[in-house]
């Protein structure tokens, strides 16, 4: 046995499904087509990274980062060689957006890192369209290894735009790598750098692209690099569809293994259908297997490199062993002085001296724009992906404000998911806004009357918890029934149908981003030209030193389906109530009087 694992689980690849002409196509090629010779055992590993987000430096506790993860790929990749395998190392996307020094340099730098780490493809993530489609194409020139999408078309045409997979031969077996992106994509990207695609449906496109490489190439082995996301036991509320729902819909033997990003999640199954809630580092991790496909992500940010080791004997694919390596992460402790201190999970990971030859530049460069005082806070504004999407925040509050002030308007809102990070207590630079904000937005606004300010919240309003879309609202208190909004009043004065009030928001929502309504093309609307990060920094200079208790959100009440029922319930009970004293009015007006 190669890596021993006490629960070694199998997928046999060539079954029969009980599936149209293409689905039976897609099993029955490889049959005819077998390349691997029997009783012989072919032994790789795939190394896994997903949703980069500019981290190619590591942060101010000296964890994760490009130099570190080069160290401990070239430790894995030697391990596997010497145990007589060959290693695969895939990203599952989202190298764009989220850090300053990588937002300015269009992430040339981690680019060019992952050149020199060895990766040997990516799937395109959504964050690879936040900017226009000529700096996409500028980054696959900087890039030695493919991006690979297979289901993005160029709009009314069967042309991909993109490498639909890429092969490998890893000890003379064959892999075949599909690259698959979100159908959200269309919905949470700016629309304007999206317009000429079409993103379709992943389940046909695995299919389509499965028979293809079957006629053609003969893989021995077929991998899924996806950028969809991980959704335990495929409850994937508002999001579209991800792995689990991707490998329950294809016939069994189609995919062998998916590897995954855009959830951000350590994959790691505590039981069927249910993933491990916090994953610590160092912990056992066993990936999620659905319809005899394996599932796995490795968080986010480069914190973890994942490893699977597999062995293919006779048509099986065997996983021995898998694991989540930390790199370089910390926990904090208080010592008994009160001070604090950071110490490693495990041994440290020591940085690549190639690499930081090579990143040194490109962070001294970012640098000199970056570290320039904007003002102070007296507490932490929080902007953590696990609180704006899921409820009102007082860094939400600041920023809306900003907004706000900067167009004169009455209400403002923007989507949870714009905003990427919190503020600590303390001084705050160019570098700290621009983290929570790096999309380069414009900040817009937008007349309405007061009824179709009411239509416009009960839309935004209702957008469910955990996505991207989940409203930050300020100005403006209500409650939401899941379909429409009551009580809804403005700057604390019930909300009148026939007034006019003024919306601000940003291009990316105003523009129909996460599935917002389009306020573009209405006669009211006004770009003012000025970014989103820009307004903010002046908002906080002119209000410095901020105050956390001067940001209270407002009252935001989602009501339960089963408030829902008790409301309605009350309001019909009311009504039948009503009755006798209606009759008695038409038949006797005085005394329903009395």
């Amino acid at each position: 046995m190669w890596w021993k694992k006490p629960n070694k689980e199998s997928v046999v690849l060539l079954l029969t499904p009980k599936k149209p002409w293409l689905a039976l196509l897609v099993l029955l090629v490889p049959m005819l087509a077998q390349a691997w010779q029997t009783d012989r055992s072919y032994r790789f590993s795939i190394l896994h990274t997903n949703d980069h987000h500019g981290h190619f430096w590591s942060n101010a506790q000296g964890e994760y980062g490009l130099a570190a993860q080069k160290t401990l790929m070239d430790q894995q990749r030697y391990d596997v060689q010497a145990r007589g395998g060959g290693a695969l190392i895939l990203s599952a996307g989202d190298i764009n957006t989220g850090v300053p020094e990588s937002d300015l340099l269009n992430a040339e730098p981690d680019i060019r890192g992952m050149n020199l780490v060895g990766y040997d493809a990516m799937a395109l993530g959504n964050h690879e369209f936040d900017k226009p489609l000529s700096v996409l194409e500028q980054q696959q020139k900087w890039a030695r290894f493919p991006f690979l999408a297979a289901n993005i078309y160029q709009k009314g045409s069967d042309r991909r735009l993109f490498s639909p997979w890429a092969i490998f031969n890893r000890m003379g077996l064959k892999i075949a790598v599909i690259g698959l992106t979100t159908t959200d994509t269309l919905r949470i990207t700016n629309p304007e750098n999206v317009a000429e695609l079409e993103i379709r449906d992943p389940v046909k496109e695995t299919l389509k692209a499965v028979a293809e490489l079957r006629a053609t190439e003969k893989p021995d082995v077929i991998i899924a690099l996806t950028h969809m996301g991980h959704y335990d036991d495929g409850q994937h509320g508002s999001n579209a569809p991800g792995d689990v729902e991707l490998a329950r819909s294809l016939p069994p033997g189609t995919l062998s293994v998916i590897v995954g990003g855009h959830s951000h999640d350590a994959v790691c199954m505590a039981q069927a259908n249910s993933s491990v809630p916090d994953y610590q580092p160092g912990q056992p991790c066993q990936p999620d297997r659905q319809n005899g496909v394996w599932i796995m992500q490795a968080k986010e940010w480069g914190k973890y490199v994942g490893r699977g080791d597999f062995t293919f004997r006779n048509g099986e694919l065997t996983l021995e062993n898998y694991q989540l390596i930390p790199v370089n992460l910390k926990h904090k402790v208080t010592n008994q002085d009160g001070s604090e201190t950071w110490l490693p999970y495990q041994e440290p990971i020591v940085p690549n001296t190639a690499m930081m030859k090579l990143l040194t530049p490109f962070q001294l460069r970012a640098g000199k724009q970056l570290d320039v005082a904007v003002g102070r806070s007296d507490g932490l504004f929080v902007g953590e992906r696990n609180k704006v999407r899921f409820e009102q925040t007082n860094l939400a509050q600041l920023i809306l404000r900003a907004q706000m002030a900067a167009t004169k308007a009455d209400v403002a809102v923007i989507s949870g998911g714009g905003i990427r990070t919190s503020l600590a207590a303390g001084e705050l630079s160019l570098r700290d806004l621009l983290q929570v904000q790096p999309f380069g937005n414009q900040v817009v606004s937008v007349t309405l009357s007061g009824e179709a300010l009411q239509d416009y919240l009960a839309r935004v309003a209702n957008i469910k918890t955990n996505s991207g879309g989940f409203a930050q609202l300020a100005g403006v208190s209500l409650v939401a029934d899941g379909k429409s909004v009551s009580d809804v009043k403005i700057n604390g004065k019930p909300l009148e149908k026939k007034k006019t009030y003024r919306l601000a928001t940003n291009s990316f929502n105003a523009s129909g981003g996460d599935g917002y309504p389009q306020l573009t093309t209405l006669a009211g609307y006004r770009n003012s030209g000025l970014r989103d990060a820009d307004v903010l920094r002046d908002y906080v200079t002119q209000h410095s030193p901020l105050k956390t208790a001067d940001f209270v959100p407002p009252a935001i009440v989602h009501l339960t389906d089963e408030q829902v029922r008790e409301r309605d319930r009350a309001l019909e009970k009311q009504r039948k109530r009503s009755y006798p004293r209606m009759f008695l009015a038409w038949i006797w007006p005085r005394a329903a009087q009395d």
